[in-house]
């Protein structure tokens, strides 16, 4: 049954992949750092970004292998989450039958949060197929299998995934919950423990060396109620298939898999955001498998109450859920397949910087973040003149570069006739908060008009010529 949810999901990913040939800015920045050399990433990893540092290299090996483009860059995460729905598929199998882990495995890939990562060029997909495939391991210990071969497996995968999003190991308090419930014996707790604390234990360097770097996620807000309504209302799914499921302390079923899948990691981070605000829901994709279980027990629960009814309708109840749930998701499903779906695309204000620029115009970047529309599309900035950069990118081992003194900038913008400015559009523009970008906006209102100006799928590219001669 694992087969039907995983070819299900692989053609719900290849639909609409290229989202018309966008990137988004996180996206672009794994975009812009595969294409640096090996050596070079891990030189940036210093600075920024090391939370991310496998996974980048990852990209800049099937970079190396089939070239840039949304395609390779997006794929990994459609083959992660067809994984994941195979995964939750053999789970509801061996846990509930045939009938449960069928319909959890194809609801896997319809969740929202889900199919929006389903064509991200993030870790994020690879972290929820990898928490699929360890919760398998830890069932099929549980039910017998080559315990020391699935033990390692298991403490590799849950390393793996750490590697790729260190928030990851909360799945094992999720796990040591299922353990507890389902009364497992000493001899499988003593070796859950040793393989937990193998996989923690290998990502504990990177833990500590990304402390420092925990500025990165200063732009998290902090927690709020109207946060919570997303998990609230997947808890409250995953409540009512743990009550149609029926478990008993010490006997291993979906839901003393499912509910502590999603309970516990969403209930951790929104713990941890108390302390210090860490709540984005991508965080903990990959509790997702839980919800799904649970709802492949609904599904069963509702094809035997139809079953009492007509033997043959109980048959054509799944299909017709799935067809049910597939249209009523069908404008949402559309929605995260356009450029739209994201905050910004800088593949189009490249194309845009292509069409309006002359030779020998300066290029100017407000803030700093969004030199990544240069870094992805070098090409569209061929002759234009970077005015504030000192150090690019690669050579400063940054995501954004280093950039000149405010008073610098403000000599090189007046030393200009003609300047492109790559910036955000206005319903997505947030206040210029360093003095560089603050000067970079005066200079421009002071001295130059604009003479063109385009916004498109939430950046804009204005273009300014100088109103007289110097001051």
């Amino acid at each position: 049954m694992w087969l039907i949810p995983f070819l299900w999901t692989l053609p719900l990913g290849l639909w609409g992949l290229s989202r018309r040939h966008s990137v988004w800015r996180d996206e672009a920045a794994t975009w812009q750092v595969a294409l640096r050399p090996a050596d070079e990433i891990l030189r940036m990893l210093e600075h920024v970004d090391v939370v991310h540092g496998l996974y980048y290299l990852f990209m800049h090996g099937l970079f190396e292998l089939f070239g840039p483009s949304t395609t390779v860059l997006r794929l990994p995460s459609v083959l992660a989450v067809a994984v994941g729905a195979a995964c939750v598929a053999a789970l509801g199998g061996r846990l509930a039958g045939n009938a449960v882990g069928l319909g959890g495995g194809i609801a896997f890939g319809l969740l929202p949060s889900v199919q929006f990562h389903l064509q991200e060029g993030r870790p994020y997909a690879l972290v929820a197929g990898g928490a699929g495939l360890s919760t398998l391991l830890l069932v099929a210990v549980l039910q017998g299998r080559n315990r020391k071969t699935y033990w390692g497996a298991y403490s590799l995968v849950v390393l793996c995934c750490a590697m790729l999003n260190w928030l990851s190991l909360l799945i094992l308090p999720a796990h040591l919950a299922t353990l507890i419930w389902a009364r497992a014996a000493p001899r499988v707790h003593a070796c859950w423990a040793v393989a937990s604390a193998v996989a923690t234990a290998g990502v504990s360097p990177l833990i500590w060396f990304s402390l420092g770097q925990s500025a990165q996620v200063s732009w998290i807000p902090p927690l709020t109620w109207h946060m919570l309504i997303g998990p609230a209302v997947l808890l409250a799914i995953a409540g009512l298939g743990a009550l149609l499921d029926g478990p008993r302390p010490g006997k291993l079923s979906a839901a003393t898999v499912g509910l502590p899948l999603l309970a516990v990691p969403q209930l951790g981070l929104i713990g941890l955001s108390l302390v210090k605000p860490l709540f984005v829901d991508r965080y903990v994709l990959f509790s997702m498998a839980g919800p799904a279980l649970m709802i492949g027990v609904i599904l069963d629960a509702g094809a035997r109450a139809v079953s009492r009814w007509s033997a043959s309708a109980s048959r054509w109840f799944l299909p017709a859920a799935v067809l049910v749930s597939s249209i009523a998701l069908l404008p949402q499903s559309l929605a995260k397949r356009s450029p739209d779906s994201r905050v910004d695309d800088v593949l189009s204000a490249a194309a845009q910087v292509e069409r309006l620029k002359r030779t020998g115009d300066a290029v100017l970047f407000v803030p700093a973040a969004r030199r990544d529309t240069r870094m992805v599309s070098p090409e569209a900035f061929t002759g234009l003149h970077d005015i504030a950069l000192v150090e690019s990118p690669l050579r400063s081992g940054t995501l954004k570069g280093v950039e000149a003194s405010a008073v610098r900038i403000r000599e090189g913008l007046l030393a200009e006739q003609r300047v492109i400015l790559v910036t955000d559009a206005p319903e997505a523009a947030r206040p210029a908060v360093s003095a560089r970008d603050r000067m970079k906006n005066s200079v421009l209102r002071e001295y130059f008009t604009p003479v063109a100006d385009e916004q498109t799928r939430g950046r804009r590219v204005t273009v300014y010529e100088r109103l007289s001669p110097g001051p």
